[in-house]
């Protein structure tokens, strides 16, 4: 029998562990090449999650787990069941509605097995978006959201942009790479935001949708601006409750499941708390970026 082979990443300062079992040749680090630039040789940290591959793994019996959604992920669509232990099971499964991995988790998501199906494309993209899911929900207990955001650094801090697919916060970002000084991409769809010690930062993670950029980079969080198109180009500073509502549809998120639900409200209460929240109205020009500069990174 073939040996297993384990690997440790480092992604927003918190370790996940991966192990693929039994040395299956459609299974391995192969599968998420973003990850390469997030991988250590060793660590002393505690892992946040370790989530074991292993094709052996069957669903929960239908008596000990209860539908809680189906719902489409954009590029997917994913089912989600309770099992009676507390966990979780995840069917995830591609555009094409095949399904691509079986995720079964513990409560807290810190103990994760999966079993992948299908083409090297079809397990790809079921461990990514496993590795997304716990990540997610696991560090939600360390002050850390995944949010669905591009992320520019300038002149040192991370400005994260959220809008509706298709709004603009990618060109608004291309903006400021174009005609703005000391900028760079630090990611193009999912950021991680973290509060260390009352403070804000934001990083670079393996998950960056269509623009491959996935760099193990961190800033200290400069705004967060949700992107409106209109025939001018203005800013608004929001209040809490109306940056509470802009913020949290961002974030990945679990209405059904109250402790992750509450760690995640309580983290978005302190971002907006120390971090500038705005809504920028904008045309896709150099003045919007110019614009967009002077207001939030004052």
């Amino acid at each position: 029998m073939c040996a297993d082979s384990s690997y440790i990443f480092e992604i927003a300062e918190l370790r996940v562990d991966v192990v693929f079992k039994g040395g299956s040749p459609a299974n391995g680090i192969g599968l998420i090449p973003s990850f390469a630039p997030f991988m250590l040789t060793d660590s002393n940290s505690e892992p946040l999650l370790t989530i074991c591959v292993d094709d052996s793994v069957r669903p929960v019996e239908k008596t000990r787990r209860e539908l809680i959604r189906d719902f489409d992920t954009g590029n997917g669509h994913t089912s989600v069941e309770r099992i009676s232990d507390g966990g979780y099971q995840f069917v995830i499964r591609d555009i094409q509605g095949r399904p691509c991995c079986l995720l079964i988790t513990d409560e807290r998501f810190r103990h994760c097995r999966c079993a992948l199906n299908g083409t090297y494309n079809m397990r790809s993209f079921g461990l990514n978006n496993a590795l997304m899911l716990a990540y997610a929900f696991s560090s939600s207990w360390h002050g850390t959201l995944l949010i669905h955001a591009s992320l520019v650094r300038h002149a040192g801090k991370g400005y994260a942009f959220v809008a509706k697919s298709g709004t603009g916060k990618s060109t608004q970002v291309s903006m400021w790479l174009r005609h703005l000084p000391d900028c760079d991409l630090m990611n193009d769809d999912n950021p991680i935001v973290r509060v260390i010690d009352g403070h804000a930062f934001i990083y670079g993670s393996p998950w960056s949708g269509k623009t491959p950029c996935y760099r193990r980079v961190k800033a200290p969080l400069g705004a967060i601006t949700k992107i409106e198109r209109a025939t001018a180009n203005s800013v608004e500073r929001l209040g809490p409750t109306h940056a509470f509502t802009v913020l949290l549809p961002a974030c990945s998120s679990m209405k059904w499941d109250k402790p992750v639900y509450d760690n995640i409200c309580d983290t978005v209460v302190k971002i907006i708390a120390t971090t500038g929240i705005f809504t920028l109205h904008c045309l896709p020009d150099k003045q919007s970026a110019e614009i967009c500069a002077a207001a939030i990174t004052t």
